[in-house]
């Protein structure tokens, strides 16, 4: 569905992407994670065209989305980190507007967002203009606009930032949904535990660089594991000496890093250290977040900065520019038009 090969985008001396590789297929949903600055958003934002990379390529669906007709952005439906709505307009009229956009008919584009306002609990409140909604029912109104259409690659920046658990759930339900139907989805996120509901895929960015692909269960498999342990009053001095460098003791307990804790374990009862207390703490998301993904202490914020162009400053990136929102007069001119031609459209 999605292979991108050797993306590279620069400001000035930071390569925000620096040989950028990645390859989703349809119903695979793929899991983006690294510190601030690592490069995901600016991939997010090659993707969508609203940034052009210096070197590359990318293709979706077969077709060269950098160099391709713009119409092969109607395979993309995209949920950027910021809420990017008309803030004064109705949640109905926004959903007209990005079904328009896609290239729905107005017939069709009513059963889509009845559909969509029943999926992402949003049927009370189709017909309030979006600054008069709660946090969380913008969250799912943006998401909804991506999903509109049904498009075979969904990118989702940060879609549940700031929401609340109800509205977490109902977005990775809808998540889930698509990728079963078949769609490509490329999922970015702070917030570890919702790609291990998702069972998603993962690619650990650092440094504008995929440096480690696949399988959850794979990846973690290569981190090792913490063994805490207690042997009693009679507990020994030391572990044995081909443990004795894995462990340290803390008071009353020793903590062992292991790979393999049933072999140690068993090579302790053989070496007559029998534990009376035995807690085995496996890696999970963060463990390997910490080990391939992380910067030295005090580079994040450093990689953040430099990665904005210093012509523009950070309110001038595509992303934050292209709506404001705070509800203005204009913008709500605009946004009643714009859903007025996207209704007669088609």
């Amino acid at each position: 569905m999605l292979t991108a090969a050797g993306l590279v985008k620069r400001y000035g001396e930071v390569r925000a992407l620096d040989g950028f590789d990645l390859h989703v297929e349809a119903g695979e949903i793929t899991g983006l994670i690294g510190h601030n600055g690592a490069g995901k958003t600016t991939f997010v934002e090659v993707v969508t065209r609203l940034v052009k990379p210096d070197a590359g390529e990318l293709t979706i669906y077969g077709t060269d989305a950098l160099r391709g007709p713009r119409s092969a952005q109607k395979l993309v439906g995209a949920c950027p980190q910021e809420i990017a709505l008309y803030p004064t307009a109705t949640v109905r009229d926004n959903l007209q507007l990005f079904g328009a956009l896609t290239g729905l008919r107005r017939s069709v584009r009513h059963e889509a967002i009845r559909q969509l306002a029943a999926e992402l609990m949003l049927e009370n409140v189709l017909d309030r203009p979006v600054a008069l909604i709660s946090g969380g029912q913008q969250r799912r109104t943006q998401v909804a606009s991506a999903m509109i259409g049904n498009p075979p690659l969904l990118l989702l920046d940060e879609p549940t930032a700031g929401a609340d658990p109800q509205t977490r759930a109902a977005l990775l339900r809808s998540v889930r949904a698509r990728a079963e139907a078949g769609a490509a989805v490329i999922y970015t996120t702070h917030y570890l535990p919702e790609l291990t509901d998702l069972v998603a895929t993962l690619a650990v960015i650092r440094r504008g660089r995929v440096v480690a692909r696949g399988e959850q269960s794979s990846l973690l498999s290569g981190l090792p594991s913490t063994v805490r342990l207690r042997f009693g009053a009679a507990g020994p001095a030391q572990l044995p000496p081909e443990m004795a460098g894995r462990a340290v003791r803390e008071q009353d307990e020793w903590r062992l890093t292991s790979m393999d804790p049933p072999a140690d374990l068993a090579a302790l009862v053989v070496a007559g250290c029998s534990p009376t207390f035995v807690d085995v703490d496996r890696p999970d998301l963060d463990n390997l977040f910490e080990t391939l993904g992380a910067l030295p202490a005090g580079a994040e914020d450093q990689a953040e900065e430099k990665a904005v162009p210093a012509s523009t400053g950070p309110s001038a990136t595509p992303r934050k520019a292209a709506l404001s929102s705070r509800p203005d007069t204009s913008t709500a001119r605009t946004a009643r038009a714009e859903a007025r031609e996207a209704n007669d459209a088609g």
